[in-house]
């Protein structure tokens, strides 16, 4: 695990002299750089593509600013506390998926007849929202860990807000996202089934980097295992202080028993629903078919991979997660949703499935 990729020194431009053991970055490589080049590029882009207009000047303009301001930051940072701050490889892979998850399927929806700003505005929806509800839902789940000993307003409300500590359940954010998703296709009189098919092989994508980011960060952890994959934590890490916490880990050991990486198992897991439904939109016959064979597989990989995790217990007296259970309502529905497509839904025509075929993965 690395919760902390690195640093970002505030008070150097240029320096990438490591402060302690992680690395780090003057705010010139990884602010003023990205900022005049990506200012540069979309110029160009536009130049190239429709001329350089009026309404032009304000995008290109705001990533100069932001350049100018990376500028002044090391004079700005002797007035402050701290010299650096953490780029955390949780956040640093949502904003990874987000991005990739972003292009692919803008790339997928013009294939479509659909504008690729429609897809970037939806992504900007789903991004915030999922991290909401998905926030939210861990709060739920895990109340009584996450706000033991804590007494004033304030305390409360710095706990709900500390995703550094980890804490995201996927599947509140899946709910909030749809509520989301809903309103924002209702305003912009699209296809809610249409884009579903569209986006859902870019979320599993997204959620592949996400599930990677939780095993830099160390949530989401395994259970005890033998297997040569085995991995280990280190002391006062996420997976360390829970297993000390339920009495399973010696609190003065080095590490963590080894666990099942099965961060690393939903990753994978979610690569190969990408692809599957990826692969598969290229083929369908009727708008909500991809979206009906995710709803269908994936709770079915979910649940399976919930049973090697030791991060969640039984609710309701059931002996199944919140997670397991969340997972036999979404397969129901998923089933519901293929049978009513494929009695509601017309069938694409040849010509559209034909075009289909040279759309990009």
């Amino acid at each position: 695990m690395r919760q902390t990729l690195f640093r970002i020194r505030l008070d150097d431009l240029w320096s990438l002299e490591p402060i302690g053991n992680i690395s780090a970055a003057g705010v010139g490589y990884v602010i003023l750089l990205p900022s005049l080049v990506l200012g540069l590029w979309w110029g160009m882009y536009i130049v190239r593509k429709t001329g350089l207009k009026a309404e032009h000047w304000l995008p290109i303009g705001i990533w100069f600013a932001i350049a100018a301001v990376a500028l002044m930051i090391p004079q700005w940072s002797r007035n402050w506390k701290s010299t650096s701050i953490p780029v955390y490889g949780y956040g640093f892979m949502l904003l990874v998926g987000f991005l990739l998850a972003g292009w692919m399927a803008s790339r997928r929806a013009q294939h479509e007849g659909l504008a690729a700003e429609v897809i970037w505005d939806l992504a900007t929806w789903l991004f915030f929202s999922g991290i909401v509800g998905a926030r939210l839902f861990y709060l739920i789940q895990f109340r009584k860990r996450v706000f033991a000993d804590k007494q004033r307003l304030d305390e409360y409300v710095l706990t709900a807000v500390n995703l550094p500590d980890g804490g995201l359940v996927l599947y509140g954010g899946v709910l909030f996202g749809i509520v989301a998703y809903l309103i924002f296709c209702h305003r912009q009189k699209i296809s809610p089934l249409l884009m579903a098919d569209v986006a859902i092989p870019s979320f599993f994508i997204a959620l592949a980097c996400g599930r990677f980011g939780c095993f830099l960060n160390g949530c989401c952890y395994g259970d005890p295992c033998e297997l040569p994959w085995a991995i280990t934590f280190p002391q006062g890490s996420v997976p360390f202080i829970g297993l000390v916490n339920r009495g399973f880990s010696d609190p003065d050991a080095v590490t963590s028993m080894p666990l099942h990486p099965t961060q690393l198992y939903s990753s994978i897991n979610a690569m190969v629903l990408g692809f599957l439904t990826a692969s598969y939109f290229k083929h369908r016959n009727y708008d909500g078919a991809v979206i009906t064979l995710a709803l269908i597989s994936y709770p079915i990989t979910r649940f399976v991979i919930e049973i090697l995790r030791s991060d969640g217990i039984g609710q309701w007296g059931t002996g199944l997660t919140i997670s397991q259970l969340v997972s036999l309502a979404v397969l129901v529905f998923g089933i519901g949703l293929g049978y009513w497509c494929w009695l509601k839904q017309p069938l694409r025509n040849s010509s559209v499935t034909t075009g289909l075929a040279q759309s990009p993965v």
